[in-house]
């Protein structure tokens, strides 16, 4: 929470734009005629924007507005986190326990909001049979259809198929 919202008597402009509990526009008034609506209403007087010409304060109980700023904030980092791109690498020689391992690894990603590179890598004369790595993910995708959709189609980049997935 920022620490130099003011309120009530630490507001020092003369003229303010207030707004209302409920949002709606009050007009423009002197800093004593703001302070007596919100003391008669039983709340506060928070500063919402001080760099706007006249500063723009709102009447509002002062606890509720810093709980749903915290809220406000919580949920901006959380959705920021959501973004992360994960990526497992898969060879085309790779075991079923190994392959079954790392999907399950790509169902937890799944399972806490990320998207997840699957990433199929050839060696040597690997590249000279790129449709068993289209067949490969393929079979991956359907391993993974309750938990995951495609994005887009698998894309080559070099010596690697990747494609990205997302949870439903």
């Amino acid at each position: 929470m920022n620490q130099s919202t003011r309120i009530n008597g630490a507001i020092r402009s003369e003229e303010l734009r207030v707004i209302g509990e409920s949002g709606e526009q009050l007009g423009i008034l002197s800093r004593t005629e703001a302070l007596k609506m919100a003391e008669e209403a039983g709340l506060d007087l928070v500063e919402i924007s001080p760099n706007a010409n006249p500063p723009v304060v709102k009447i509002v109980d002062w606890g509720k507005y810093q709980y749903q700023k915290m809220k406000e904030a919580q949920k901006n980092r959380r959705s920021n986190k959501q973004g992360e791109l994960k990526q497992m690498r898969f060879g085309m020689k790779i075991g079923q326990g190994d392959l079954d391992i790392k999907l399950r690894k790509v169902r937890e990603f799944l399972a806490e909001g990320h998207k997840v590179r699957l990433q199929i890598f050839f060696r040597g004369r690997e590249n000279a049979h790129r449709e068993l790595g289209y067949e490969m993910v393929k079979r991956i995708a359907l391993l993974l259809e309750n938990d995951a959709v495609l994005e887009h189609e698998p894309q080559m980049a070099g010596r690697n198929l990747s494609v990205v997935i997302r949870s439903k």
